[in-house]
């Protein structure tokens, strides 16, 4: 599978979902990719993107995971 992302990227997140939990929290942050782990997300969703999770490095350096579909280029 190809990823969107590698490690070291430039990424901002993007969650145009205001109902979603991090969306105050997270939306328009920008940082770098620290880390790609997987787990078992792609077989619950049925989207083997899922199954990656992107450790995100803050400007303010604390660490968050999220999904592909929450990052853009920045």
């Amino acid at each position: 599978m190809t990823r969107r992302f590698e490690i070291g990227d430039a990424v901002r997140i993007d969650i145009p979902d205001e109902t979603d939990p991090d969306h105050d929290r997270l939306h328009g942050c920008r940082g770098e990719i620290t880390a790609i782990l997987e787990d078992d997300a792609g077989e619950v969703t049925g989207d083997v993107r899922d199954t990656m999770l992107y450790r995100v490095q803050l400007e303010d350096n604390t660490e968050v995971d999220v999904r592909w579909r929450d990052l853009r280029p920045p």
